[in-house]
Parts: C-alpha cells; structure tokens; sequence
C-alpha cells in the first residue's frame, strides 16, 4: 500500500478519537456544552481531515484525470443516480433478511447520530456530507481498491464492507453494512470514479437523516406499531 495511503488511513483513525484525546474538553473548557462541543468538534475535525486526505491524494486525482479507462461524465451522473436506487434497495433486501434471521429493525448507530443532529443541527454536515465523502475515500478507494489488486471482487467488497460495519460499531447490522459496501464497490469498479459512489452515498445519508429529523413523531410511531405487530405474530407462534 502507498505511503500517502497509509498516512490517509492513519488521518481517519486520528479524526475518529480527536474527540476522545483533546477535542471535546478543549471545547468543554471554552464554556461550551457537552452535546454541542460534541457535535462541533465532530464537523471540525471531520472537515479539517478530509482537507488534509485531499492534498495527501492530490497525486491520485491529478492521475485519475489522465487515465482513459474512466466512463465519461454523463454516463457517471447516470450511474450515480441510479446508484442511489440501488443503495436503498440493497438497504432494503438486507434489512429484510435482518428481519427473518428475528434482528430487530433500527440502527443504535443511526439513532445516535440523528439525536446528536437534532440537538446541533450543524452536526447534519458529518453525517450528510464530510462523512461519507471521508468513508468513500477510505472504504472504497483506498481499502477496497488496494483489496481488488490482489483479490476478486467478492472477497476485496466483502473485507472492505465487514471494516466498514466495524468502524461503525454496528455489528447487529453488519449485512445492511455488507450489502450497502457491496453496491459502492460496484459503482466504483464499474465507473472507475470515486465521485459515483461518493454521490450516492451523501444521497442516501442525506434522505435518511433528514426524513429521520422532520418525521421523528411519526417514525417513532411506525416502529412502535412494528414492534406490537412482532410481539403478536411472536406470542401466537408460540
């Protein structure tokens, strides 16, 4: 793997425990609530890394835009959009088998996020945006890329998804990780460019908390009436 690899690699893992280390308490210090400082460091560290992976990789993009091997523009926005169908389809088709196999419907992960954005609002900027742009340079084009010279792809997608559910935490959902990690694979490999995948991700992120925001009542609503319809089927199986 590239040194500037490794280096991305090891900015992102920094970015992720900045908090932990120094982050937080330094805003803490400055009179700043827990939630919020929280949430503000998350969108500055985030930002300022991404920033700093961009000018580590400018060697890439300045390659990229000289290779021949790409699709052309508008077949790229055509992949990226329907990307986003397949993304949520995937979603779907795993968060189906989660329900078969009796895993129950929602993501701690997900809650925890959209709680932290209701809060800040401000926090919507990592989750919707800095976030998966971050993710996709790192899970798609760095991991999985440096996975599929060696390996098919089957094996390189599924590694790099399997690292993607990890990071996150979310070992319960880990098929919802896989299949999503799958799709992004593919829209990568199929493409030859970063910004497809990268797309449908902020896309698909940007629904889901927003929906998740402006429909909190009612969401919590429908999942309340899942879990009476679970618990019924459940007792009369019995």
């Amino acid at each position: 793997m590239k040194s500037r690899y490794l280096l991305t690699i090891l900015m992102y893992i920094f970015v992720q425990f900045s908090g932990i280390l120094f982050g937080v308490n330094l805003l803490l210090r400055n009179g700043i609530s827990k939630d919020d400082a929280v949430a503000i460091w998350t969108v500055i560290s985030f930002s300022g890394g991404l920033l700093v992976v961009i000018l580590l990789l400018l060697p890439d993009i300045k390659a990229r835009h000289n290779t021949n091997n790409r699709v052309s523009r508008t077949r790229a926005a055509g992949w990226a959009i329907s990307g986003i169908f397949l993304a949520f389809l995937a979603q779907v088709i795993a968060a189906q088998i989660e329900m078969m196999l009796g895993i129950k419907m929602g993501s701690e992960n997900t809650e925890i996020l959209v709680e932290i954005a209701m809060q800040t609002p401000i926090f919507i900027i990592v989750t919707s945006v800095v976030g998966p742009i971050f993710e996709e340079i790192i899970f798609r084009q760095i991991i999985f890329g440096s996975l599929y010279t060696r390996f098919n792809f089957w094996i390189a997608a599924i590694i790099s998804s399997l690292i993607f559910a990890a990071v996150h935490f979310d070992f319960t959902h880990i098929i919802i990780y896989t299949a999503m990690g799958l799709v992004f694979s593919f829209l990568y490999v199929k493409t030859k460019r970063i910004l497809v995948p990268i797309v449908a991700h902020v896309s698909m992120n940007t629904f889901v908390v927003l929906v998740r925001i402006l429909f909190a009542d009612d969401m919590e609503k429908l999942q309340k009436q899942y879990e009476q319809v679970q618990s019924f089927v459940g007792g009369f199986l019995q």
